[in-house]
């Protein structure tokens, strides 16, 4: 396994059950398979988790609590500003974007070509609770990836 790899993302919600309707559309769409995670770990962590897995990384959702659960998120303030997925080609963002229409999603920005590398065709959405998604297809941008030390 390569240092520095993305082990898991846990992301906080102020819904969980409509965060979780919303995510397996879209996770599932993307590629991640729901898991149910075992009563024994909830209970360690002292919260409910949805989480999915994708290739060697997974995903979780909780519900906020206390004081902060009504808090609206602002992606320009320090923190999440927002999380990009791999698409394949071209037709799968224009896929994903027909899906975020149909299931009622906020589309930040529909699928377009930016001028961030030769190709790179995205689509930006937000969850129920305003966290920033994308979804990419970015022919060449590997040129980005860290080579792993000889």
């Amino acid at each position: 396994m390569a240092r520095g790899g993305v082990n898991h993302i846990a992301l906080t919600v102020s819904d969980l059950e409509s965060s979780s309707t919303f995510y397996d559309k879209i996770f599932t769409f993307i590629g991640l398979k729901r898991v149910e995670v075992p009563e024994s770990t909830q209970q360690a962590m002292k919260t409910r988790l949805r989480t999915w897995v994708g290739p060697g990384y997974s995903i979780s959702i909780r519900p906020s609590k206390g004081e902060f659960a009504r808090r609206v998120h602002d992606r320009n303030a320090p923190g999440f500003n927002h999380l990009a997925f791999t698409a394949e080609n071209r037709s799968e963002v224009e896929k994903l974007y027909e899906l975020l229409k149909e299931i009622g999603a906020t589309i930040l920005d529909a699928p377009f070509e930016y001028p961030y590398s030769p190709g790179y065709f995205a689509v930006y959405f937000a969850d129920p609770d305003g966290l920033k998604f994308e979804f990419a297809h970015a022919p060449g941008y590997d040129r980005y990836r860290a080579e792993p030390d000889e």
